[in-house]
């Protein structure tokens, strides 16, 4: 062990001498060599033969009669005026034509004459006009710095803001020389006096709080080109917006959409406005949204907006109506001119309704005054004559569905009427369809139409001959929701003992009977069967009976007809009068008693079991419903 340390320290003693040594002789060689950095000889070569290049131009501009320039293009002179305006060095690099070399006291010394470069025959005017231009420029890229710099926006944001500031730009170049009069910046340069402008009207700050509002730099360029300068009446603006409860994106539709003076207008006059809606129904909640959605009203003065407020109340409507009316469709109040709105308003009157009636339109559905005569009312009126509709029968269209008014007529109605006209329904059938259940037309045609038509002929029994007649009998059929109520119908009428085929000839005489409640159903059904005695055949026979009310029709006159001692079918029973039913009693209590007596036959007890057509269809028009 002993002898194995002595050797492992000689061995590291000798390593550590050795490399100290080395270190010695390594110094000592880099003090008698220095190695210095040189560029391979391509670039050695160019960069010697540019340096005499240049030593001959600036020879030849210290003797100006002798220099003759050549002959350079129009991008050539432009760049050359813009380098000429820019005080700042721009950045070199190997091969440049204008070197600036490290005595040149700026670049503009690098140069030749700039009038070397102009036309003879330009004229004085040209020569500032593309110096004017050339400031812009310069003046855009102190913009884009500032936004860069000392706002921390992205290049690509920066420069989508700068481009759409156009009036802006020519504002800072604008004050940036009349800065050039005030002794403290008569020395300074022109990109230190647009800077102090631009950091004098808080720009930077102001784009960073419009952007933090959800501006886009769009609505950004043009809200600031709008202010003409005076950037602090943005901000004014925007928070007077708030209190009203303007809100996200639409506060630059406000701004956009309001007029050019919106930001030279006090608050006062808008306070004004907004109190005057504020006291004729519109509440103070929906004006942030009556005024993002129609910004025009900001451009009024309090006298026009008065005069339309009084266009629409002198119509009849209460000041509850025209709240909630401005409040649907806020357009209406400031959009449109006042020829245009006595134009629709006559046209509206020509199908019979009065102004009042057309008032209380309005206030249900504003949205009619959105639509154009030409393009949608008449072509309207003119499909709905085709299909038999008369006047009337239009008036009471406009009156339950004023929305079809404003749907379009080739897309949305005509592919429906189509779709009705295939199953066999002639037109005059659909007219009265229309006129019955104007939503029809309002409901989707492969979302809700056809799939209920599939379902009466698959699921209902409906057979394909009496589709046509069961849609036209009760088009509000295709309004009901499968799910709720078609199929839960369905199978309680099944679980009755009532079969599929059967259900379908009970629909084709009677389509109602799929739109009632099932809870309205069950005691009539029960009453039939528990009380009354009668069997499912009367029922498959007349499937009205579940349209008559319960406690005022149907117990009253089976209780007449137990303390009478008579029966009728359920037809002869229900579908008359009270006058009819009393009349057909006595005259079955008379035949009883004479039959008894032996004064009849007994076929006279059948006289009873006939009844026409005209009682059954005056009878059902005075039947009550319920579902």
């Amino acid at each position: 062990m002993l002898l194995h340390c002595n050797a492992s320290c000689c061995t590291s003693t000798f390593s550590l001498v050795s490399s100290s040594l080395r270190r010695q002789d390594h110094s000592e060689d880099s003090q008698n060599t220095v190695i210095r950095r040189r560029h391979n000889a391509r670039s050695l070569s160019l960069f010697t033969r540019h340096n005499q290049n240049l030593k001959q131009n600036k020879n030849l501009n210290e003797s100006p009669e002798t220099f003759v320039p050549p002959r350079h293009d129009d991008d050539d002179r432009s760049k050359l005026l813009e380098l000429s305006l820019v005080t700042r060095r721009t950045p070199q690099f190997p091969g440049s034509i204008y070197a600036q070399s490290a005595s040149d006291p700026d670049i503009a010394s690098s140069l030749p004459s700039l009038r070397n470069f102009l036309d003879e025959g330009e004229s004085e005017r040209e020569m500032i006009a593309k110096a004017l231009e050339i400031r812009r420029r310069v003046t855009k890229e102190i913009i884009k710095e500032s936004l860069v710099r000392k706002g921390r926006f992205g290049i690509t944001y920066a420069t989508n803001v700068t481009d759409r500031l156009g009036e802006f730009v020519d504002h800072v170049m604008i004050e940036a020389a009349a800065l050039k009069r005030l002794p403290e910046f008569s020395e300074s340069r022109f990109n230190i006096r647009a800077r102090t402008v631009i950091e004098d009207s808080n720009f930077v700050p102001l784009v960073r709080w419009l952007k933090y509002h959800e501006f886009s730099y769009n609505r950004i360029g043009k809200i600031i080109c709008m202010s003409k300068g005076n950037l602090d009446s943005i901000r004014i603006m925007i928070e007077w917006l708030k209190t009203i409860h303007v809100k996200g994106e639409f506060i630059g539709v406000a701004f956009l959409r309001s007029g050019d003076n919106i930001l030279q207008r006090s608050r006062e006059e808008l306070d004004e406005i907004v109190d005057y809606l504020e006291s004729n129904g519109v509440r103070r909640d929906w004006m942030g949204y009556v005024v993002g959605r129609c910004p025009e009203l900001l451009s009024f003065s309090l006298e026009e907006a008065k005069t339309r407020v009084d266009f629409f109340l002198q119509m009849g409507m209460n000041q509850k109506d025209f709240g909630t009316m401005v409040f649907d469709y806020p357009k209406i109040l400031g959009f449109f001119s006042f020829e245009e709105m006595d134009k629709k308003i006559s046209y509206l009157k020509e199908f019979g309704l009065s102004t009042e009636e057309v008032g209380r339109l309005l206030a249900f559905k504003p949205h009619l005054m959105g639509c154009s005569i030409e393009e949608r009312w008449k072509p309207l009126v003119k499909y709905f004559y085709y299909l038999g509709i008369s006047k009337e029968g239009m008036k009471r269209i406009l009156v339950v569905k004023p929305i079809l008014y404003c749907i379009d007529l080739e897309k949305t109605i005509a592919p429906k009427v189509r779709f009705f006209q295939d199953m066999g329904i002639p037109n005059e059938a659909i007219g009265n369809m229309l006129v019955k259940f104007p939503s029809l037309l309002t409901n989707s045609l492969y979302k809700k139409i056809r799939p209920v038509v599939i379902f009466l002929l698959t699921r209902a029994g409906v057979s394909q001959k009496d589709i046509g007649k069961v849609i036209a009998m009760d088009p509000a059929l295709l309004g009901c929701s499968i799910g709720t109520k078609l199929e839960p119908n369905m199978r309680y009428y099944v679980s009755l003992g009532i079969r599929v085929h059967q259900l379908g000839e009970m629909i084709a005489d009677f389509p109602m009977l799929l739109r009632y409640n099932v809870d309205i159903l069950r005691p009539k059904y029960s009453y039939l069967r528990r009380t009354m005695i009668r069997p499912l055949q009367d029922l498959i026979e007349f499937p009205r009976f579940f349209s008559y009310s319960l406690e005022r029709r149907i117990i009253p006159r089976h209780t007449t007809m137990v303390e009478n001692r008579v029966n009728f079918k359920l037809r002869f029973m229900l579908a008359c009068t009270d006058e009819e039913f009393e009349r057909r009693v006595r005259d079955k209590v008379e035949r009883r008693e004479r039959f008894e007596a032996g004064l009849d036959s007994e076929d006279s007890q059948l006289l009873d079991d006939t009844i026409s057509d005209e009682e059954i269809n005056s009878s059902d028009s005075q039947e009550v419903e319920e579902e």
